[in-house]
């Protein structure tokens, strides 16, 4: 219990550390906060779900490795973002619905493809690492490309105004930039740690009460390397960061399925066994997770507290079967 408390509070610090600079940070670095949550953040918040995965999967015990990642998934997109609608309705961005959203979704069903005959080998992973290097390399690219915040008033200015405004501002962002990297890095190092405490005192707990590794994967392990975008992104919400909280999940889950399953396939001493109680019940459900994000999200580009409150009703009732039936 010890572990657990102290896991929590500083997984609390860490993401009020990591959203004020977050933010910070696409200041300085003229891009949306959305980019930021798509990348920077969703991937440094899966750190703990990369390092659990490749953990499991070099020791074998590759049923620990698939249900942290679907599990993951699963919780990310129900709980948390249900739990942060609830506590502020979230506004959907036009990128999020037109982009990432069906990135995702074309992410999971291809995954669920790959494993259908029962396995996912090392030549799945490595075309799941290519898959994120291309996504992380377009979804910079494309940010670069969109106007920057204030380039319509730069314009204005005289040339001499321009020329030592252009000074100044680079060196406000350069120094802006390195703040907001090195408090980026404090926040994800405090996530990690407090995530790593939490997992290990509520693994203690679950094999204490005699929970099976499949319930133990798809529950405790991934609710606890989850527990970072979770924090994050209600502490986002709440601060009124909403791209951040969305962000943070979709690309999460994107970096999930891609960079995590396909590392973990990749250093397997043999290829990763899907048994059938995964395709047949929760790979589905985590598909199923990522489908009801379409009509949620287009719904008035806003994720309701009501939507929310279906959405973590429905993680409930999938977590209470998953102990009702181990």
């Amino acid at each position: 219990m010890l572990l657990l408390a102290t896991g929590l509070g500083v997984l609390v610090a860490g993401a009020e550390c990591l959203v004020r600079c977050a933010s910070k940070l696409a200041i300085a670095a003229r891009v949306s906060p959305l980019v930021v949550g798509l990348t920077v953040v969703a991937f440094g918040t899966s750190a703990p779900e990369l390092v659990i995965s490749i953990s499991t999967s070099l020791q074998g015990q590759s049923e620990l490795a698939l249900g942290n990642v679907v599990g993951s998934n699963t919780f990310n997109v129900l709980l948390i973002l249900g739990l942060s609608a609830l506590i502020c309705p979230l506004a959907v961005q036009w990128q999020i619905i037109r982009i990432d959203l069906p990135i995702m979704l074309g992410v999971s069903v291809w995954v669920y493809v790959a494993a259908i005959d029962g396995q996912l080998s090392v030549l799945d992973g490595c075309l799941f690492l290519a898959g994120i290097v291309a996504y992380t390399g377009w979804s910079l690219w494309y940010a670069r490309r969109q106007p920057q915040p204030g380039a319509a008033h730069q314009e204005e200015e005289s040339p001499n105004q321009e020329a030592s405004g252009q000074e100044a501002a680079a060196n406000v962002s350069a120094k802006q930039m390195l703040l907001a990297v090195l408090g980026v890095a404090v926040g994800l190092g405090l996530l990690v740690a407090g995530s790593e405490a939490f997992v290990r005192g509520a693994v203690q707990i679950a094999e204490f009460v005699g929970l099976s590794p499949k319930v133990v994967g798809l529950t405790i392990l991934a609710a606890g390397t989850s527990l970072p975008e979770l924090a994050t992104s209600v502490v986002a919400a709440y601060r009124g960061e909403r791209d951040i909280a969305v962000g943070n999940v979709v690309g999460s889950n994107i970096f999930n399925l891609l960079a995590v399953l396909g590392a973990s396939c990749v250093v397997s001493p043999s290829a990763l066994q899907i048994p059938e109680s995964y395709l047949w019940i929760d790979f589905p459900v985590m598909l199923i997770a990522a489908v009801i994000c379409v009509p949620i999200f287009i719904t008035g580009w806003t994720i309701s507290r009501f939507e929310g409150g279906l959405m973590l009703a429905g993680y409930v009732a999938y977590t209470a079967w998953l102990i009702f039936m181990s």
